[in-house]
């Protein structure tokens, strides 16, 4: 299973792996990209064997050549670990890769459907390598999993059709909690990322009546920033930390314009926050009437959202009931389940008890 350290793919990774366990399934995680801190390293250790990989990320690279030889590095390491079957989690990791092995391709996102929802716009010339490479993996994939029903559809809409195209909703391993709440605003992400929206956060934070804390980097890869001017910012947290912020927070917020599943806010469900989240397919597919809706191009509606429940405790507490309860659905065991038959799926397919 390929992972990197820089965004939800981890943590999407690192659960997956801990619920496929009891299925009698063992993950080699193929690292690629910026090498993790020690307690990541620790953790997929605890949970499987990692191998870091010498590979870029394709969406952190301007060339295509940068990342020609990935896919044999997995092939590679593959043959190595004698593995049964290839998750792979970036479309392009696929492309005209030669295993007689299954391969599984996750596509949590994109930079073609990042284009398309923050700019409305075709991917720009100098990053049409990405369109290509994506194509070919799927082409080349015995199946492919989309995590939610809104971003399969973006990808068709931006790909075309897409052969054994599936729905596996993402999970968390969060207990559910109730424990009393702050009187505060929680917002996660990677701001720097223009797709999560941090500015109209931050514009909202100006107008909000209880404090707006935002945990996550504002400093991209690419020399990409976000300067927080109202909200208060604390930084790229551990997931420790963003967990136990995540139960304190009375209201947990996501302005994304793009956003292909959602983990913090599944998170912040489970803790019992009532949440603010874009009005985008994807956040609508997933928690309609389980949550507040706003404009993502109004920072205004955000605020006023805020206010609403900062104003209305008891509205507040049902409205994070609502949540917890459909964060019901999104389970580990769930999940697992889902991936162990499209595992058993596949020709050659990977034994495990769930699967038989």
């Amino acid at each position: 299973m390929t992972v990197d350290a820089v965004g939800g793919v981890w943590r999407y990774a690192m659960d997956l792996a801990s619920a496929l366990k009891p299925s009698g399934i063992e993950v080699v995680f193929a690292g690629l990209g910026p090498v993790p801190a020690e307690e990541k390293i620790a953790e997929a250790n605890r949970l499987g064997t990692l191998v870091w990989l010498d590979a870029p990320l394709d969406w952190m690279e301007q060339d295509e050549k940068a990342v020609a030889g990935v896919p044999r590095l997995i092939a590679d390491l593959a043959r190595r670990e004698a593995a049964d079957l290839l998750h792979l989690n970036l479309p392009s990791q696929a492309a005209g890769i030669e295993t007689d092995l299954p391969v599984i391709v996750v596509c949590h996102s994109c930079v073609v459907t990042w284009f398309a929802a923050v700019r409305s716009s075709d991917v720009p010339r100098d990053w049409q390598w990405q369109y290509r490479l994506n194509s070919a993996g799927f082409a080349r994939a015995d199946s492919v999993i989309a995590p939610s029903g809104s971003h399969a559809a973006a990808m068709e809409l931006a790909y075309g059709p897409i052969p054994n195209l599936n729905i596996v909703y993402n999970s968390s391993a969060l207990d559910p909690s109730n424990q009393p709440k702050l009187d505060i605003v929680l917002a996660a992400g990677r701001w720097w990322d223009e797709g999560k929206n941090g500015a109209a956060l931050d514009t909202a934070a100006k107008v909000t009546r209880c404090p707006v804390v935002a945990a996550g980097a504002n400093y991209g890869p690419k020399g990409q920033y976000l300067q927080f001017r109202h909200a208060d910012h604390r930084g790229e947290l551990s997931h420790e930390r963003m967990m136990a912020l995540a139960r304190q927070a009375a209201i947990v917020a996501s302005p994304s314009i793009y956003e292909p599943f959602g983990l913090a806010a599944l998170e912040a469900a489970r803790a019992g926050a009532a949440l603010v989240l874009s009005d985008i397919p994807t956040y609508r597919e997933i928690w309609e009437d389980a949550a507040l809706f706003a404009d993502p191009h109004q920072p205004k509606a955000f605020a006023d959202a805020f206010n609403r429940l900062a104003g209305d405790p008891q509205q507040r507490i049902a409205l994070g009931l609502k949540a917890q309860e459909r964060s019901a659905r999104f389970s580990r065991q769930a999940q697992a389940a889902a991936m162990c038959r499209i595992y058993s799926g596949t020709p050659g397919h990977v034994s495990s008890t769930a699967a038989e």
